[in-house]
């Protein structure tokens, strides 16, 4: 038997000032405190603000309770230190989740479908968090109401 991935995957190729993960099976707090806390801290060390490039694929089954929480206190702790949050899936409870949770960070988040991972990584890495303009949330756009459901 094949052992499922559950984890968060560190991914290259992206600007300085960007960390960018893929979620892999279900996520556990350890995966939080191994893998996510500790790279991104490192990363805002370095940057200051730091853009995060979420990928949710079809293999992602969600988060464990421990994982939940962590994943709240995560966002709330770290609010003034988000650039920007690009996030690519196509499940609609993470696209709804990002709709209802986008307000209450401090800078942009554009939500992309799996088919449009070129372009989120054009913008997250392109996009400066020293342009003028303040928070701006883009799901509206890319998100509507009805959208996936049959």
């Amino acid at each position: 038997m094949t052992e499922e991935k559950q984890h968060f995957e560190i991914l290259d190729g992206f600007a300085a000032d960007v960390l960018a993960i893929a979620a892999h099976g279900q996520i556990t707090r350890e995966d939080y405190e191994t893998v996510l806390i500790p790279e991104f801290k490192k990363k805002v060390a370095e940057e200051s603000k730091v853009k995060l490039f979420f990928v949710f694929g079809d293999d992602f089954t969600g988060y464990s309770p421990g994982a939940a929480w962590d994943d709240a206190k995560f966002g709330l702790l770290h609010l003034r230190d988000f650039a920007g949050l690009a996030v690519v899936t196509d499940l609609q409870g993470v696209r709804l989740g990002m709709k209802a949770f986008a307000p209450l960070i401090s800078g942009p988040v554009v939500v992309f479908h799996l088919d449009e991972m070129e372009e989120a990584k054009t913008w997250v890495n392109e996009w400066k968090h020293d342009q003028e303009g303040g928070p701006e949330v883009d799901v509206d756009a890319r998100l509507s109401t009805l959208e996936d459901t049959a």
